[in-house]
């Protein structure tokens, strides 16, 4: 028989889910520095003395909202990446090109990239990234590890770091088409993806 989620930890998942659906709402239209925690309590429907007990100021719940936003796409790339275990490069390649491309078509995430970073959300993904940076290398270092197990584990941790910081880095700043960009960074790091994973 299936494990039932206990109804504490049920609460709080519906409850920290509904917060996150209040915030994007109010980022469709204004920039994250007019939007308050008092907005985001409201259009959820709790006490703001709710949404501070859960997360303890504006920027946790930022960070929390970006790892949140995280989970939609890291989904997505992990299985670009199991599509593609024949072939190293061509995994890294279709990873990073989907990311770029379904970010690039995120309302949330083009709030968080077109803002100046004077109170907005950029600088939790950049300056003050590091939790987000550190959860998303962790993903990228687990599915890279299933796919190509022989692989020395402090290379694959280096290869999902530089990955996310330069998708980061892309996504912030676009210079090139997703598919270009992708390619091209394949090609650049494809020689230590050869000698750090090699064949499946």
């Amino acid at each position: 028989m299936a494990s039932r989620t206990p109804y504490p930890e049920a609460a709080r998942e519906l409850l920290r889910q509904t917060l996150f659906d209040a915030a994007r709402h109010h980022l469709e239209t204004r920039p994250w520095s007019e939007v308050t925690m008092g907005d985001i309590a409201a259009t959820a429907g709790v006490s703001r003395q709710t949404l501070y007990k859960e997360f303890g100021n504006k920027s946790e719940f930022a960070v929390n909202l970006t790892i949140h936003e995280g989970e939609r796409f890291l989904g997505a790339v992990e299985e670009a990446v199991r599509a593609h275990t024949d072939n190293p490069r061509d995994a890294i390649r279709a990873a990073l090109e989907l990311f770029l491309r379904t970010a690039a078509e995120d309302p949330l995430i083009r709030v968080v990239v077109t803002d100046d970073g004077s109170g907005g959300m950029l600088p939790f993904v950049t300056t003050q990234g590091m939790p987000v940076t550190t959860w998303a290398t962790a993903r990228l270092s687990a599915v890279i590890e299933e796919g190509w197990p022989q692989a020395p584990k402090h290379e694959v941790k280096l290869l999902a770091e530089a990955l996310v910081r330069l998708a980061i880095s892309y996504i912030t700043n676009p210079s090139e088409t997703p598919d270009s960009t992708a390619a091209s960074v394949a090609e650049l790091l494809g020689p230590f993806i050869d000698r750090a994973l090699g064949a499946a």
